[in-house]
């Protein structure tokens, strides 16, 4: 793969991802859902992004990682269920890895 594909790929997504943006923006006028149907999107959206944290907690790469990793997001999580700040879930999340990973747990 060369250097003029992979730019060719970044412009075809970028244009892609703004065409999406803009779509919402102008059409959220003219299509009206059912509350049925927004209350579903809603909930895929909760799901995907529960996919994504899952995914990159749990692997490296091709790799498992370790339970540092694991229990640094929970503990990020449980302080978000409490609500805390985001500045104050990212610190708990990352020392709680750090010290995990300090002590030995890798």
């Amino acid at each position: 793969m060369n250097t003029a594909t992979v730019w060719i790929g970044i412009l075809v997504f970028a244009c892609g991802s703004y065409a999406l943006r803009v779509s919402g923006v102008l059409l959220r006028a003219r299509v009206m859902l059912s509350g049925f149907a927004e209350k579903t999107l809603d909930r895929a959206v909760v799901v995907l992004l529960l996919a994504v944290v899952v995914t990159s907690t749990i692997f490296t790469g091709h790799d498992v990682a370790g339970p540092a990793r694991v229990l640094g997001v929970v503990a990020g999580g449980i302080c978000a269920w409490f609500r805390a700040p985001l500045v104050v879930v990212v610190i708990v999340a990352a020392g709680t890895t750090a010290l995990l990973r300090l002590s030995g747990v890798s």
